[in-house]
């Protein structure tokens, strides 16, 4: 996965290609202590930047809403534009689930065949894979990471993952939902 996404990895707005949209892979706010997941702040601070440098024109949120109490694209959305994103420039996709979901339903639902994913370097590894697989020309901007301390759990949680995402590839797995398409304008 890693030697795969090399090439379509950035690190700083200046260097980074522009596209219409920004796909921000949703996480949850907050860890279960209560206090702001780094990961979460780090992808709005990834996204926000890639905005104002003019680099994407719109964000599609992309994240789980499985249950009435917990909704990550609405709760990204609500920060961003506290930020100074122009709601209107947000789109938000409820059902993704996971990774695969999120990349597909980019170019199933929201016709999306090109686009940035923003997200931390390991998460965008899996993705750029998944992305490549369904032949989507994605590249990806790497949110700060976080210390290996505070992500050892994501860490562990990322192997698992990956072998995942590689037996999804082999077995052709498609997103748990699809829908009505929506265009980004």
């Amino acid at each position: 996965m890693v030697s795969k996404a090399q090439d379509q990895m950035y690190n700083d707005t200046s260097s980074i290609p522009k596209n219409k949209v920004g796909l921000l892979l949703g996480t949850s706010k907050y860890v279960s202590s209560g206090t702001i997941n780094h990961y979460y702040a780090y992808r709005i601070d990834a996204a926000v930047a890639l905005f104002k440098a003019g680099k994407i024109d719109y964000i599609l949120v992309s994240g789980d809403n499985g249950s009435s109490n917990y909704n990550e694209p609405s709760t990204f959305k609500d920060d961003l534009v506290a930020r100074g994103i122009p709601g209107n420039r947000i789109f938000l996709d409820f059902a993704g689930f996971r990774t695969l979901d999120s990349v597909v339903r980019a170019k199933e639902v929201f016709g999306l065949s090109t686009f940035t994913i923003i997200s931390q370097q390991f998460h965008n590894e899996r993705a750029i894979y998944l992305a490549k697989h369904f032949n989507i020309n994605a590249i990806a901007f790497n949110a700060k990471d976080v210390s290996n301390r505070y992500g050892f759990k994501t860490r562990f949680r990322e192997y698992l993952a990956r072998s995942k995402a590689a037996a999804d590839v082999v077995f052709n797995v498609q997103p748990k939902y699809l829908g009505e398409k929506i265009h980004i304008e």
